[in-house]
């Protein structure tokens, strides 16, 4: 038998595939600590359009991982992983069994085969980033990035302002190229630091199925007070569509709304077509991922309840 102790799960998927469902139903079986693998579900006050789970369902399931961060405020795919790290450490600590539950790719990447040591970089350095490329625009910045590091700019879009001051934070605290760092083996992934074995699980639900759930999410989403949402945000004042929290998908379009910029009608075309280009990255990535155990949708739970039941794994009561 597997010993709970020794083991990390991860249940990845699409958006809209079903993964929180599946995870509840874990729950409702086993001693798990769900984990939440989701780039957009870490800030507060964006409820609505990240799908994040109800206050209700969140009391009945705790979630780690969200409500983190301000929507004014980075977080970086680093602090994710020391972040999961330090859950799982307590998971195991009480005796529960970390479930990690998303589809932010690129975290699950840095989870499972580790990431560069990146320099700490300080908030003043950010934040004087974050003002030059309101002042200069994220052209100019990316033109100074391909001067000081060519590689690093070759493969950062120059409208990504997340990897873009990233990139050039780094520079600016060590000297350094970001790509120097990259071109470094990866220090190895939190399961394998831990000891673990990871059990990885994906969701395949047919995509037609996804993109009609999809558009019938975001419809519900609005209905829901998306809107209501989008517009607390922007009142506050120290937003914008350059901060890496107003790019999760719905929110720029709902702010393009708001904005008077576009109507609703495209606005809706706009958001549900930018939310079926993500199922379909995060479907890229998952036929090439290694290790995987397939499932077809969401509905059982038995293919993962058998890989990871042990002897002191019980059902709860």
């Amino acid at each position: 038998m597997t010993h709970p102790d020794d083991v990390i799960v991860s249940l990845m998927g699409p958006t809209a595939s079903g993964k929180t469902d599946l995870a509840m139903r874990i729950a409702d079986a086993l001693p798990v600590e769900i984990i939440s693998v989701d780039s957009a579900m870490v800030y507060r006050d964006m409820n609505i359009g990240t799908a994040k789970p109800t206050p209700e369902v969140l009391e009945r399931y705790p979630h780690r991982l969200i409500d983190l961060k301000d929507p004014a405020e980075s977080y970086s795919v680093g602090q994710f992983v020391a972040d999961a790290r330090a859950c799982i450490a307590a998971a195991r600590e009480a005796g529960r069994l970390p479930l990690l539950v998303g589809g932010t790719m690129l975290y699950f990447k840095a989870f499972k085969g580790g990431i560069a040591d990146l320099p700490e970089t300080s908030e003043e350095i950010r934040a004087e980033l974050e003002r030059r490329a309101q002042r200069e625009g994220l052209a100019a910045l990316h033109r100074e990035l391909q001067r000081i590091d060519p590689v690093a700019a070759a493969g950062i879009h120059p409208n990504n302002p997340q990897r873009l001051l990233r990139a050039l934070e780094v520079y600016a605290t060590s000297g350094r190229p970001i790509s120097e760092f990259w071109a470094r083996q990866p220090n190895g992934g939190v399961a394998q630091a831990l000891g673990c074995r990871l059990l990885e699980f994906a969701i395949e639900a047919p995509r037609d199925v996804v993109n009609a759930r999809i558009e019938r999410r975001f419809g519900d989403m609005l209905n829901g007070g998306l809107l209501d949402e989008v517009r607390a945000l922007m009142v506050r004042g120290d937003l914008s569509l350059e901060f890496p929290s107003m790019r999760a998908v719905g929110y720029r379009q709902v702010w393009q709304h708001l904005s008077g910029e576009i109507d609703r009608e495209t606005m809706v075309d706009r958001a549900v077509a930018a939310t079926r280009q993500l199922a379909k990255r995060q479907r890229t990535w998952l036929r090439s991922w290694s290790g995987k155990t397939v499932l077809n949708d969401a509905v059982e739970a038995g293919p993962i309840l058998q890989s990871i039941r042990g002897d002191r794994i019980v059902r709860r009561s």
